[in-house]
């Protein structure tokens, strides 16, 4: 399953961190720390904020 599915699953709230981190085959504290990174809510937050007929790459 792709990682990244997994995480927006986590995010829009339809499994928990605990599953989400057993999915991913890590760690609880490190999924905590990836969540609270400040370089990934960045990127997070510019592919937001683009309008959606502009493509993800």
């Amino acid at each position: 399953m792709d990682k990244r599915k997994v995480i927006t699953a986590y995010r829009r709230g339809f499994i928990t961190m605990q599953e989400c981190a057993q999915i991913l085959g890590i760690d609880l504290s490190q999924l905590t720390g990836m969540m609270n990174d400040p370089e990934l809510q960045e990127v997070r937050m510019r592919k937001d904020s683009l309008p959606s007929s502009v493509p993800l790459v």
